[in-house]
């Protein structure tokens, strides 16, 4: 299928990397269901996007069950179905001594990180195994996060090595019905959430400091170039990175 004629749902679509994905897709001619929490954003990414016509907005929590389910039946009432879901949407949790964090803290990362994400490929393999043209593509967000952690980040780093494994057991267990699940892995894309990497963030040897952004929009291409990739063919993992970032080794 040609991109002009696939449609795609991308979950924390109103800002940072979300929104970067959802706009690459758009200028390359997809239909784009934009999901978050709040309408406004989503509204904006559909103008600013210039192809308002191919961009529907469902505010959405990724971590409620019926939200989710409304999502994707909004997507295939409107287009008839999903050709590829990038499963976006995350928080972080206070970069605090992980005997500070509150329950209710690790809980809403979990929740949305985790649990948000299983929700939006379980919908999605609903879709995409009863569909003709049978099938479809996940890419999960990931993170450097889930290979390598960063100190005072141990709800963020569990959800996302968490997520490692829902794209290898989904890798697997799409493969009967023709999909195919892949991970993308950012590092300091220059978004508000990574922000504070300009300013100085801890280190591994309890240093602070400045480290060294990308543009967001890489990251969108980089989401692009999976989806536009054939079924027959996957990016299981994709690291994209500011180049002088420290992650081989953290130091």
């Amino acid at each position: 299928m040609s991109s002009e004629s696939k449609v795609a749902i991308v979950t924390g679509a109103g800002s940072g990397v979300g929104k970067a994905a959802a706009l690459a897709m758009l200028a390359a001619g997809y239909r784009v269901v934009l999901a978050g929490r709040r309408a406004e954003p989503l509204a904006a990414v559909a103008k600013e996007s210039g192809v308002s016509e191919r961009a529907l907005a469902v505010p959405t929590d990724v971590s409620d069950p019926a939200s989710v389910r409304a999502l994707f039946d909004a997507a295939v009432a409107a287009h008839g179905r999903v050709d590829v879901l990038f499963n976006n949407a995350g928080v972080n949790a206070p970069g605090i001594p992980l005997e500070d964090l509150t329950v209710d803290q690790w809980r809403n990362v979990v929740d949305i990180n985790l649990t948000g994400m299983f929700l939006c490929i379980q919908q999605a393999f609903r879709v995409m195994k009863s569909q003709d043209p049978r099938g479809g593509r996940i890419i999960n967000n990931g993170s450097i996060s889930a290979h390598t952690p960063r100190p005072n980040s141990i709800a963020y780093t569990a959800t996302k090595h968490g997520v490692m494994g829902l794209t290898k057991t989904a890798s697997l267990d799409g493969r009967k019905y023709d999909i195919a699940v892949g991970q993308i892995d950012i590092g300091n894309a220059a978004t508000d959430m990574a922000q504070r990497m300009a300013t100085g963030v801890p280190q591994a040897n309890g240093e602070i400091a400045v480290e060294p952004l990308m543009d967001v929009d890489i990251v969108g291409q980089s989401v692009l170039y999976m989806a536009n990739l054939p079924l027959s063919a996957n990016v299981m993992f994709h690291t994209v990175m500011a180049t002088k970032m420290p992650f081989a080794g953290r130091g």
